[in-house]
């Protein structure tokens, strides 16, 4: 689930950037997607 859930953030991260849709307001989907992968890996889980 939280790796689809980083896909998708960097996804739409990418959309943004080639389309220039929401200015700089693009770049917090990749702190979010970034935030989201620190946290699964501090908190261990691997489940798929």
């Amino acid at each position: 689930m939280l790796w689809t859930l980083i896909g998708l953030l960097i996804l739409f991260w990418i959309l943004g950037l080639i389309f220039e849709i929401g200015g700089a307001v693009v770049h917090v989907l990749l702190v979010i997607a970034l935030l989201v992968f620190i946290w699964n890996m501090i908190t261990g889980r691997n489940k798929p």
